[in-house]
């Protein structure tokens, strides 16, 4: 990211500063631009027994496996906010008490895409799974709609895990985790806190709290993160004179010239190959003041306390975000394991099933997740 793009211009008093979300990530540090954008469209009507709308029919980006049973189910996390997700059970159980997995991301997508095919694949392979969308997205609770937390949304990992460790054919002992992309940072915190998760995979993994802060390879000045957080708190004021936050321009969607990793995440969340209108990043967007809890909070201070349980780390040969993978692999403690897929760039591991190591991390979570 070049400085001219970086540079917060044109501060005026009705300027909203425009997060740049490159695919699923959101770097809210960039470009100053006047005006609104509208609220992204986001289903609000409740039943009552969890006060959300669940959609029953497959909605999904994937193909449903006949070989596991699916259901939709709600939960509440620590600040009694009600997540929806997706539970997967392989047919095959019998009355066995199996090994789960809970699975979370990218950031800025829903259940519908990357991790239920992650998940629901998983349970092809004998395990348990359940995929969540967070807080404030996709169908679960939260008000206003989309808005992120690095606090929050480790809580969701963690409600998560609270859910899937109660149920009778769940071996609360062996519970594993995955976050993809920007909650592959989220995983790796809540799974530092939570010691009650045996083993954790990051795919093509995003610190977000370190890109928000610091921008793409590190590369904001002083001067420009303290202008980000003089217009984003300004943007408070408005807000709350409005009483509604203000939003930010719809992701993904190309005028030309971009780099060719924000031409892969268009590919992904804006074609039909990926798109789902309940994502943040199929067109939809954030709030602008998302980015202020991010910033002063580096969610892997505490990654070495992950360990003795083991990380695999899996990320693209060719993926734009690699560094974040290879310095958080660095400053992990064993047991560890960094995995390069040859050939893959950062949203191949969103859903190329032939690129997405899925024999590798069955291989680690039955060799983990043992009494």
């Amino acid at each position: 990211m070049n400085e001219a793009t970086l540079k917060v211009t044109n501060i005026k008093r009705r300027t909203a500063l425009k997060g740049f979300v490159q695919g699923s990530i959101l770097v809210g540090l960039a470009a100053a631009l006047g005006g609104q954008t509208a609220l992204a469209a986001t289903p609000s009507a409740t039943n009552a027994a969890s006060g959300l709308r669940l959609t029953q029919e497959w909605d999904k980006v994937f193909p449903k496996s006949e070989k596991v049973d699916h259901q939709k189910v709600t939960f509440k996390n620590r600040y009694g906010i009600t997540l929806a997700a997706d539970l997967y059970l392989p047919k095959n159980r019998e009355n066995q008490r199996l090994a789960a997995i809970v699975v979370g991301g990218p950031f800025g997508a829903v259940k519908e895409q990357s991790s239920g095919l992650y998940a629901q694949t998983m349970a092809e392979r004998g395990f348990v799974t359940l995929a969540f969308d967070g807080s404030y997205t996709g169908e679960s609770g939260g008000e206003p709609r989309n808005v992120a937390s690095p606090d929050i949304n480790t809580e969701d990992f963690m409600a998560a895990v609270d859910f899937i460790g109660l149920q009778s054919y769940v071996d609360r002992e062996r519970i594993g985790v995955i976050g993809i992309c920007g909650w592959g940072g989220m995983a790796l915190n809540a799974v530092a806190a939570d010691k009650r998760v045996k083993a954790v995979v990051a795919s093509t993994m995003y610190d977000m709290t370190r890109v928000m802060s610091k921008g793409y390879n590190d590369s904001v000045t002083a001067e420009q993160r303290a202008q980000t957080l003089e217009q984003l708190s300004r943007q408070r004021w408005e807000d709350a004179a409005n009483g509604k936050p203000a939003y930010q321009p719809a992701y993904n969607k190309l005028k030309g010239g971009e780099a060719q990793f924000l031409v892969d995440y268009h590919d992904y969340y804006m074609t039909p190959r990926g798109y789902h209108p309940r994502a943040v990043n199929s067109g939809n967007a954030w709030t602008i003041t998302t980015p202020l809890s991010f910033m002063n909070m580096p969610i892997l201070t505490y990654i070495k306390e992950i360990s003795p349980r083991p990380i695999l780390f899996i990320h693209g040969e060719n993926a734009h975000s690699r560094y974040f993978a290879e310095t958080a692999y660095a400053a992990a403690a064993q047991p560890k394991e960094l995995m390069i897929i040859k050939g893959a760039n950062h949203v191949d591991l969103y859903d190329r099933v032939d690129k997405i190591p899925f024999d590798a991390m069955t291989t680690f979570f039955n060799k983990y997740l043992q009494r």
